[in-house]
């Protein structure tokens, strides 16, 4: 019976070591692997356990094999930057983070033995955000308003060239405006194919407040729309004394003191001519 203890003990001990020898041996998965992109600036990241494995990003679409990153090889840091290698745009990608042991221990294990975690898919020219747009507003006559805005730079530069949105959504890019009168919650949306447009048949007389969106109407509704800008308003329509600076004003009113003065002296001299005159007419003998 006592053998047969020690045995069953010795049996315990040895499936905890094997166990124990196992987990050692296992390298851990990157965790939480997510895109986060903007503008076409394209970065994959991932959390791990503090330790010193290496990471290696691979990436794949339909028609194409894995491809390892140059850029992201055997690192020690949980982010990629995918900006200058996922082309084309309009295709969806799915990456790979494979972890790996310090090169030392390399010779124990088969590459194709690394663990991995697998991304969820991404559309760069479906799903990259679209940052706030700038744009100037201006007051062609009294109902309308030529809204200007400026196409915002993407992270790709081709050579000394930095891309536009304009340059890769090309057509698809188009705008929505939302305005409404100042003072007043009730907003109306239009949608510009440019980046110009001349928002028309406005009540005159009265202040607009606009705001501006990137629109790409082929993505999913989701994705379709980019940032709000900030909110631009017209200028409040002032009189011309409104216009009017204080020197100007101080000007004014020195030439209009300055007239009143003349005009009481001359009557004055009029009103003391006229009464010696009317005096000399009096005592003239008849």
């Amino acid at each position: 019976m006592a053998s047969f203890k020690n045995v069953l003990y010795l049996g315990v001990c040895l499936s905890a070591w094997t166990i124990t020898t196992a987990d050692e041996n296992v390298l851990p998965k990157a965790e939480n692997v997510r895109w986060v992109s903007v503008d076409f600036k394209i970065i994959v990241t991932w959390t791990i356990k503090p330790s010193a494995y290496k990471y290696t990003v691979s990436y794949y679409s339909e028609d194409m094999d894995w491809n390892q990153s140059p850029q992201c090889f055997a690192m020690s840091h949980s982010e990629c930057d995918l900006t200058n290698e996922l082309r084309p745009w309009d295709r969806t990608y799915i990456v790979k983070i494979q972890t790996e042991p310090d090169i030392d221990d390399n010779d124990n294990h088969d590459v194709g033995e690394f663990p991995y975690t697998e991304s969820t898919p991404f559309n760069p020219y479906r799903d990259t955000n679209i940052s706030a747009a700038n744009f100037t507003v201006k007051a062609v006559d009294e109902r309308t308003v030529l809204v200007n805005i400026t196409d915002l730079l993407s992270a790709f530069h081709d050579g000394k060239k930095q891309f536009t949105l304009r340059d890769i959504f090309k057509n698809d890019l188009k705008y929505k405006i939302s305005y409404h009168q100042f003072g007043n919650t009730g907003k109306r949306d239009i949608i510009s194919n440019s980046s110009t447009a001349a928002v028309s048949k406005l009540e005159a007389g009265q202040r607009y407040c606009f705001m501006v969106a990137a629109f790409i109407s082929s993505r999913p509704k989701s994705t379709q729309r980019g940032a709000w800008s900030i909110q631009q308003c017209t200028p409040e329509e002032r009189s011309i004394l409104q216009e009017l600076t204080l020197g100007a004003w101080v000007c004014a009113v020195f030439i209009l003191l300055t007239v009143l003065a003349i005009v009481i002296t001359v009557t004055f001299l009029c009103c003391r001519c006229y009464r010696q005159k009317n005096t000399s007419q009096s005592s003239a003998p008849v």
